[in-house]
C-alpha cells in the first residue's frame, strides 16, 4: 500500500498539489483497517511526499522552491531560484517586549514595540515567516497603523531605518515551535534555519531586531563578508 502509493505519486499518477481520496476510500480500496491506513499515509508525510491539511485531507506535496536568504539586510531573493513570485502577507501591531526582546533591543522589560508579522507563500505553500520588531518612536506611523506601503517595504524582511546601520546576525539550525511548525506546515522533526537579526546605528541603539525562521530543506543562506577596513587609512 505505502509503495503503491509512493509509486503513483513519483510517476506522476498523482500530480502535486492533487488531493488523495479520503482515508475511508482508500482504506477500502486497499483492504485495510483505517489505524493501518493512517500510519501509512504517516510514512509519506514523514518522507515529505504527502501533506496532511487539518479540515482538508492529504494532498501530495508541491516540490519546494528554493528560497534564498541574503545576509546583511535580510531579504528574500523571490527571483533566483524560480520564476513565481513569493506572495507575503504581513501583519503589524504593538507588542510589550518579554525579557527576550527586551535583551534583543537592550529596552526595558514590557516596553511598547512595533511589530511586523510576515509570512511568505508561494500558491498555498509557505516559505518563511519573520517577527520584526522596531522601538515606536523609530517606526513610521503607517507601520504602526498598518498601512500598505509600509507593509509593501516590510515584506522584503529588511531592515526598515534608512540611517547607516550595522547588522548582527546570529543563524542556527533547530526544530520549529508550535507557532512554525503551524504556520510552515510542518512537521514537528523537520528542521528550521532560525536566523536572529539585530540592526543598530552609530551610536549603538539597536534599531530594530527580527526573528526569521525558514524551513531547513528548502533555504539557503547567503552571507558576504569584508575584511576590516582601518578608518584611519580611509580618512587619508
Amino acid at each position: 500500500m505505502t509503495d503503491d502509493l509512493r509509486h503513483q505519486i513519483t510517476t506522476g499518477r498523482i500530480k502535486p498539489g492533487e488531493r488523495l481520496l479520503s482515508e475511508a476510500i482508500l482504506a477500502d480500496r486497499y483492504k485495510v483497517s483505517t489505524v493501518t491506513l493512517r500510519s501509512a499515509l504517516a510514512v509519506l508525510q514523514g518522507e515529505g511526499i504527502v501533506e496532511k491539511i487539518h479540515g482538508k485531507g492529504n494532498f501530495v506535496r508541491r516540490r519546494p522552491r528554493k528560497t534564498v536568504y541574503i545576509g546583511g539586510w535580510g531579504m528574500l531573493d523571490p527571483w533566483t531560484a524560480g520564476e513565481a513570485a513569493l506572495r507575503i502577507t504581513a501583519r503589524t501591531t504593538t507588542v510589550q517586549a518579554h525579557r527576550h526582546l527586551a535583551t534583543l533591543l537592550k529596552v526595558p522589560l514590557d516596553s511598547p514595540l512595533a511589530e511586523i508579522f510576515c509570512v511568505s507563500h508561494e500558491g498555498a505553500s509557505p516559505h518563511g515567516l519573520a517577527r520584526i520588531y522596531i522601538p515606536p518612536d523609530l517606526a513610521p506611523a503607517a507601520v504602526q497603523d498598518g498601512d500598505s506601503p509600509w507593509r509593501e517595504t516590510a515584506t522584503r524582511f529588511a531592515v526598515l531605518s534608512t540611517a547607516r546601520a550595522t547588522v548582527r546576525e546570529t543563524a542556527c539550525a533547530r526544530p520549529p515551535t508550535p507557532e512554525e511548525a503551524s504556520a510552515l506546515r510542518l512537521r514537528s522533526s523537520a528542521p528550521v534555519l532560525a536566523i536572529t537579526r539585530v540592526a543598530t546605528d552609530t551610536s549603538g541603539r539597536v534599531i530594530e531586531a527580527a526573528l526569521l525562521a525558514f524551513p531547513g530543506d528548502h533555504v539557503d543562506a547567503v552571507f558576504t563578508t569584508h575584511p576590516p577596513t582601518d578608518e584611519r587609512q580611509t580618512q587619508e
